[in-house]
């Protein structure tokens, strides 16, 4: 062997060591479970998985929790799907696994998951928060707490400064406010920027397809369709085939490592979902939360969710009863950027101000429709209103 070879290797093997060292896998393997009980595909199909992973991964070592069967890989056997989650839940808590995959568990209010694709487009991996739980029964603030989980599981993953963008949806735009409020409070956020004309952080079609932002912000009911989309738009919907499954469960106070899958997933996304938990991991997902959340209470996260709450109980405790629209004019000009659960308000907003305005609907989104002459004025009303930001 030459010896710029030898140097090589020696160098490489260092390398190894040291990254060992710091994630604190070396000299042991990381230790994730997988339960076996549950797919519609059968239990050969997570097995399959669950080796496929182990064999690409040299660091990983995969325990099955459930019915007996004929892999070679460590089993922990339980007799039906009740059991195997507490078996898996006590795993966790003994520190005997570092993380466990599963399907249909069933999380506590606060705590979503960050599911994990690849983007037809240009092959870019994307964050999808989230997927399946609810980070609150508020839509508003669960999708501005869905960024934060978002963050942490890119951060973890080995992103560190990710891109986020919010899914054009009902509520994106009360969610860019809040976001941007946190922003500007010291709570660094690195916005992406949409690949369309209009630009800014409300993520269109065109933008989920091409990966635009490394987190993609979304409420979880959609998240679950869209994760289910591009899991299986290529086998025609029954089998799971990419991605990396619904991902962990991320809250605030939750402090086991559980990632998600359905129970349709193919046994690629079956290793890349081990995968996943294993890069989470490595990249100490726990004291990434903990940082971030910690981060978050410095700036006073929860005051201005209350601010957000508060804002809404104004809008709808207001006496409309008298309220008529002013003499209609002609309305030529639109201001974009409200969000649609708050469209009929913005229009009320402004006539009671005096100016006549109407509803609509662009390509973009919602719109208030004015007078030219009216553009101006009617814009800075509803940014003092926080209908819109500047």
């Amino acid at each position: 062997m030459k010896e710029k070879t030898i140097k090589k290797v020696i160098g490489e093997t260092m390398m190894e060591i040291a990254e060992g060292i710091e994630s604190g896998s070396f000299g042991s393997k990381i230790k994730i479970g997988l339960t076996t009980i549950g797919s519609e595909h059968g239990q050969d199909n997570l097995i399959k998985g669950a080796e496929l992973a182990q064999k690409k991964n040299k660091d990983l070592e995969v325990v099955l929790i459930g019915k007996n069967n004929h892999s070679n890989l460590e089993t922990i056997e339980v007799e039906n799907e009740s059991d195997m989650h507490k078996k898996m839940e006590e795993l966790l808590e003994s520190g005997y696994i570092s993380g466990c995959v599963t399907m249909h568990y069933n999380f506590p209010v606060g705590v979503s998951t960050v599911g994990r694709l690849t983007t037809p487009g240009k092959g870019k991996e994307t964050f999808l928060a989230t997927t399946t739980g609810t980070s609150s029964v508020d839509r508003s603030e669960a999708m501005v707490k869905n960024a934060i989980h978002g963050i942490i599981a890119a951060k973890a993953s080995g992103i560190d400064n990710p891109t986020l963008g919010i899914l054009n949806l009902d509520g994106a735009r009360q969610v860019e406010i809040i976001l941007k409020k946190l922003s500007s409070k010291g709570y660094n956020i690195n916005f992406a920027e949409s690949v369309r004309a209009d630009k800014g952080l409300i993520m269109r079609g065109n933008d989920m397809l091409q990966g635009t932002a490394d987190v993609l912000v979304t409420d979880t009911l959609t998240g679950n369709i869209l994760m289910k989309v591009f899991s299986a738009y290529t086998t025609g919907g029954s089998y799971e085939s990419l991605g990396y499954g619904y991902g962990p469960g991320i809250g605030e106070e939750f402090d086991n490592l559980i990632l998600i899958l359905s129970r349709a997933s193919g046994v690629p996304v079956v290793a890349n979902s081990i995968s996943y938990a294993k890069d989470l991991v490595l990249g100490k997902v726990k004291e990434t939360r903990k940082t971030e959340f910690k981060k978050l209470k410095d700036i006073g996260f929860e005051d201005i969710l209350k601010e957000l709450n508060s804002s809404k109980e104004v809008t709808k405790k207001k006496d409309k009863s008298d309220l008529k629209p002013p003499k209609k004019e002609i309305v030529s000009e639109q201001i974009a950027g409200i969000d649609i659960l708050d469209l009929e308000n913005a229009v009320e907003s402004l006539w009671s101000k005096g100016i006549y305005a109407e509803s609509g609907m662009g390509c973009t989104g919602p719109v208030v429709l004015v007078n030219e002459a009216n553009l101006d004025k009617s814009k800075k009303i509803l940014i003092g209103e926080k209908f819109i930001i500047e």
